[in-house]
């Protein structure tokens, strides 16, 4: 894993990329509509789908979907306080890291690399996951919604991290799960990479694809997996 010392600075998303928390997402926008009465029929492929190219993309594609939703309850606010409240009940019970995300994280705390997580989930919930996945805590600066105004694909998040942590010169390296995080750090000075199974079309050549972690932990270097 020689690879990790050619960066100084190394940014992550959170949900689906450290933990598992995409399929308790998905679980909590279904009972969200379970409980208005309406079944969200969906794979979860067609789930990752709408959530991940835009920032509105599950409020539209949901309300497209299930139109006698947006007759009973039109204020998308309040469906999504109903989300958020079944997303942390769903968090005490079922969280995991993602495969080589352990081994990743374990070597950047040993090798004292300046690494930090970019997500636009709440404080609240990052810290309930956090308390049941200690590694996750090696991570020394996190930035959540509360610190930025704008979601991805804006670069706000990852432009308001370089800013605070990055030193003239630093080499950066950012790692997300979807199209939509990948759109913003395209818009920054990091180095993009995808982690993900999903087949998505339609990004730029520079951006690294691997299928997760253990890809990378078992590389030399970047330059081994042909980019």
């Amino acid at each position: 894993m020689h690879w990790i010392d050619d960066y100084q600075l190394f940014l992550f998303d959170f949900d689906g990329l450290l933990v598992n928390t995409e399929e308790i997402h998905f679980k909590a926008y279904q009972y969200m509509c379970k409980k208005y009465g309406f079944n969200l029929d969906w794979s979860f492929a067609r789930y990752c789908q709408a959530a991940h190219y835009h920032a509105e993309g599950l409020k539209e594609e949901i309300y497209r979907e299930l139109p006698a939703l947006y007759e009973v309850e039109p204020n998308w606010d309040v469906l999504y306080a109903c989300k958020r409240e079944k997303v942390i009940e769903l968090l005490h019970q079922d969280i995991q890291l993602m495969p080589g995300v352990q081994e990743l994280l374990e070597a950047l705390n040993k090798a004292n690399i300046k690494r930090c997580v970019v997500t636009h989930s709440p404080q609240a919930l990052v810290d309930t996951v956090r308390c049941q996945l200690p590694i996750l805590n090696t991570i020394p600066y996190w930035f959540t919604r509360e610190f930025y105004t704008h979601p991805k694909p804006h670069p706000e998040s990852y432009l308001t991290a370089i800013k605070q942590l990055a030193d003239y010169q630093d080499n950066i390296i950012g790692f997300e799960d979807t199209p939509r995080g990948i759109k913003a750090l395209l818009q920054t000075s990091a180095q993009p990479v995808l982690v993900s199974k999903a087949a998505y079309d339609n990004l730029p050549s520079n951006v690294i694809r691997v299928v997760d972690f253990n890809v990378l932990n078992n590389s030399q270097k970047l330059e081994s997996l042909g980019f």
